[in-house]
């Protein structure tokens, strides 16, 4: 079992600097208008006019602020602080605080809305750009994007975060995240990430507004969006919480397992650990059940209601890594490991693109790609199949030290 997991940790270092990074590196930045490409496909064919997204800047913020923090390379502090310069400098909205969601090729502002995903993004890539660098700056703008969040998105009534608002933090009538997603005033992957980013924010800033604005929003998630009735996530919801789908969504129930769970950890609160610890197991468990594709391998994507949608989308595969290792750590229980394992090996041979670098998309329920593959995108960023083999390095090693 110890070296099925250090040939892992080995497989995702040479994953994560010769498949993924590198493929950042050299495909990624645009020398032309500055900061990076907002579309490469899957052929590698760039389209050097297509809007610039905030999500995927933030992403590759993290991503490289991450990397530079683990290896030191300077190539990785390069691209942290392109990136960092570029919202900075572009994504920010200086006059009301918040971050433009959409701009166009040449860096100009195109869709103003303020989606509280996005500056949750920003956040969390701002965050780990001061642990890195250590770059005061950084963290004065995550803090005054989280106190503009706390002022603006946080629902004082009914608890939670609003989905979005305009540019000057007016209402919006289309809250909607994407087109895929309903238009309604709160989502469980806007909750998530806001998580995501306070418990980042909150590794180096620990005041006590920030403590407070982060068990609370971790009490939300585990008392509103969590259904322990199947243990997997309620999707979208009214302001008073009522659920407004029948979805199932195994990527998010299996990524939000272990990020539940961390942020309890960072918090440092005992009873809300272990509530966190419960309900991470609990809900690796029901996609261990109900998820996981026991013919061919890898997790299904999502279900909705009783229509299985059973392609494999890049970013769930990535997250099933970490869950189960997390779960298996959590409880020492084989079968969460056997599946990690299992996943990893359904992503190196069928995500995993050995010719034309980093990850498809998205393959069919047996692994064959599927059209419109693409390699970078607004939505298709390094930071699932990047994060998955940082989680991996530490965690193995963490393993090993014990």
């Amino acid at each position: 079992m110890l070296s099925a997991v250090w040939q892992l940790k080995e497989q995702a270092e040479n994953e994560l600097r010769s498949n993924i990074l590198d493929f950042w590196c050299r495909h990624a930045v645009d020398n032309e208008n500055g900061g990076f490409y907002g579309y490469i496909s899957g052929n590698l064919d760039t389209d050097a006019l297509h809007d610039k997204a905030s999500v995927l800047n933030a992403r590759i913020l993290w991503t490289f602020s991450a990397a530079y923090r683990l290896y030191g390379d300077k190539k990785y502090l390069e691209m942290a602080a392109r990136a960092y310069e570029y919202i900075r400098d572009r994504f920010i909205n200086r006059e009301h605080m918040g971050v433009y969601w959409m701009l166009d090729h040449t860096g100009m502002p195109k869709d103003t809305k303020n989606q509280v995903y996005a500056n949750a993004f920003v956040i969390y890539g701002l965050s780990e750009y001061y642990r890195a660098v250590g770059d005061d700056s950084a963290l004065e703008l995550a803090i005054g994007l989280y106190r503009t969040l706390e002022r603006h998105a946080r629902d004082k009534k009914h608890g939670g975060y609003l989905e979005a608002l305009a540019c000057d933090w007016s209402p919006l009538s289309d809250m909607s995240l994407s087109e895929k997603d309903m238009n309604v005033p709160k989502s469980m992957n806007t909750h998530l990430h806001v998580l995501e980013a306070y418990t980042n924010l909150y590794r180096v800033w620990k005041p006590d507004e920030l403590r407070e604005s982060l068990k609370a929003l971790l009490e939300t998630v585990l008392d509103h969006i969590v259904d322990s009735s199947t243990w997997s996530f309620r999707l979208f919801f009214g302001m008073d919480w009522t659920p407004c789908d029948d979805i199932t969504s195994y990527g998010h129930d299996i990524e939000g397992s272990w990020l539940i769970h961390e942020a309890a950890e960072v918090l440092g609160d005992r009873e809300l650990l272990e509530r966190a610890e419960k309900t991470a197991v609990n809900m690796a468990e029901s996609v261990l059940q109900a998820g996981v594709d026991r013919k061919f391998g890898g997790i299904f994507n999502e279900k909705h209601g009783t229509s299985l949608d059973d392609n494999k989308d890049w970013w769930p595969q990535a997250e099933a890594v970490v869950g189960f290792f997390n779960a298996w750590q959590l409880t020492g229980k084989g079968a969460f490991l056997d599946e990690a394992l299992k996943t990893w090996r359904f992503i190196d041979m069928y995500i995993a693109d050995r010719n034309n670098g980093e990850w498809r998309r998205s393959v069919s329920r047996d692994g064959r790609p599927l059209a419109g593959d693409e390699r970078i995108s607004p939505w298709k960023c390094p930071y699932h199949n990047s994060r998955m083999c940082f989680e991996i390095i530490r965690r193995a090693a963490d393993h090993e030290g014990r």
